[in-house]
């Protein structure tokens, strides 16, 4: 069938289903956002599935469940007294997207992008997407908004919830083997079916989708210079960005941040337990939000400046100490904003990890009062409460003694183990290391490995098609005819 077929097909289906799709710049500025669609918002809930959840997919949502509009970027900032550094630690908050996960974002890209091309057919296609967890739920959910069906492939160990959530919204599931770090074998599996199932299968692999960076690129990375200009005294200098390599999705943010304050250091982290950067090693983590022992394509290595492992012991430990009621006393008695400890549960497993790799770069560098740290809270705690479940059951109640170990050694205790700042040559042997997956395993080429290496404009230009989809989105909508009814 050609494209313009499938596109008519597509055309027709948002008709049926009164999709509507929003542009990259009204998920950046929520602001231009059509009044009559702001008004429908109103009266439908954040994780509702209903098509306008789509005009919710920024980082500006109003932090209610029911029935909000749009404010300002959502964000933590963590004092001193819990970091134990001077720098000033901000955290994006992704609790307040649909799903309760940044991912939505980083699914819509790869799937609009192909059905506002004729390149995916909702009518007898269906949408393939390869997971160690929020992505496939956020496939899923794009996906059911955008009339498409899903199929979610994701290791057997992650948390229930994640599976009964998937269920909700009728994907097809498909267990691997394994858990956070078997990305290997989601891929066999994808192989597989798309070897079975042939066309009626699209597969949308973040690791190598640039829709997931260039999502990122063009809202993430402008909702964290929204929030450091509203935040910036005079004397504070953006200075450090740090996030866990995962897909390398959301470190697509850094390629649009060097662009407005070229003196920032970026960090990509990874699981202490499974330093594939850091010594191309492999094991095993419980890291819940990060994949590894690759390097995603989608992965700008020469944008980095450090590489940092995070020991999952953080994360596992200060998961009891952020959500337990003996671990906000103790949080409390040591003077921390109780607002701030009652909030603690906005973030997830991998959320932790964040701020453990943002504390450890702000102590490498030594940076003080003046300096800005940026993160982000990928999800919540609402995809891991059987996890606090399964710790209260191997290890019993959790003690003041225990939380006083925790906040010491986990928290005040975080060093430099396992920070490496990056020569020229550190970051080729990372970028090198995409040629055993990529190409031998996944049919991508030499040529373009190289050109992600040594072409100066590689990654430019294909963050700049942003506006050109924002076109094609605005063609699309015109076609369909549902907009002018709020124009």
């Amino acid at each position: 069938m050609n494209t313009d077929q499938v596109l008519r097909n597509t055309i027709q289906r948002c008709r049926e289903k009164n999709i509507i799709i929003p542009t990259y710049k009204q998920m950046a500025n929520p602001e231009l956002i059509p009044e009559g669609i702001k008004s429908e918002l109103s009266q439908i809930g954040l994780w509702d599935l209903n098509p306008r959840n789509l005009f919710r997919i920024t980082w500006q949502n109003e932090p209610v469940s029911q029935g909000g509009g749009f404010g300002g970027v959502n964000y933590l900032e963590l004092p001193t007294e819990l970091t134990g550094t001077k720098a000033r630690i901000i955290v994006l908050v992704g609790k307040f997207f649909p799903t309760g996960a940044h991912k939505v974002g980083a699914t819509f890209g790869p799937l609009v992008e192909k059905l506002i091309s004729g390149h995916f057919d909702p009518t007898r296609q269906k949408a393939l997407w390869p997971s160690t967890g929020n992505y496939c739920r956020g496939g899923a959910y794009d996906g059911y908004l955008l009339g498409c069906p899903s199929i979610a492939v994701l290791p057997e160990e992650m948390s229930r919830e994640r599976y009964d959530w998937l269920e909700k919204v009728g994907s097809e599931i498909i267990r691997t083997q394994g858990g956070e770090a078997n990305v290997k074998e989601i891929y066999d599996k994808v192989k597989e079916l798309k070897a079975a199932r042939g066309d009626e299968i699209v597969v949308l692999n973040q690791f190598d989708e640039i829709g997931n960076p260039l999502w990122h690129y063009a809202v993430t990375g402008p909702a964290m210079e929204k929030v450091f200009k509203g935040i910036n005294s005079g004397s504070n200098r953006f200075s450090g960005l740090f996030l866990t390599q995962g897909s390398a999705g959301t470190l697509g943010s850094a390629d649009y941040l060097r662009t407005k304050f070229p003196f920032i250091k970026v960090a990509a982290g990874e699981a202490l337990q499974v330093p594939t950067l850091l010594q191309n090693g492999f094991g095993a983590h419980r890291i819940e939000g990060i994949g590894d022992k690759h390097v995603p394509w989608i992965h700008n290595m020469k944008n980095m400046d450090m590489v940092i492992g995070v020991d999952d012991n953080i994360s596992i430990n200060l998961l009891r100490l952020f959500n337990e009621k003996t671990g906000h006393g103790l949080l409390k008695s040591k003077h921390i904003d109780p607002e701030l400890v009652n909030k603690l549960d906005y973030l997830g497993i991998s959320s932790i990890a964040n701020i453990a790799g943002a504390i450890k770069m702000a102590k490498y560098y030594e940076y003080n009062e003046n300096d800005v740290v940026f993160t982000v809270a990928t999800d919540s705690m609402e995809m891991y409460q059987s996890r606090l479940v399964e710790l209260q059951e191997q290890l019993g109640d959790y003690t003041e003694i225990q939380a006083n170990v925790d906040f010491e050694r986990y928290l005040q205790g975080i060093n430099d183990e396992g920070v490496m700042e990056l020569s020229y040559r550190d970051k080729k042997r990372m970028h090198n290391l995409k040629y055993f997956t990529w190409v031998e395993q996944q049919g991508k080429t030499v040529e373009e490995l190289d050109a992600q290496w040594y072409d100066d404009s590689y990654w430019s230009s294909r963050f700049s098609l942003v506006d050109d989809w924002d076109a094609k989105i605005e063609a699309f909508n015109a076609e369909s005819g549902l907009l002018k009814r709020y124009v």
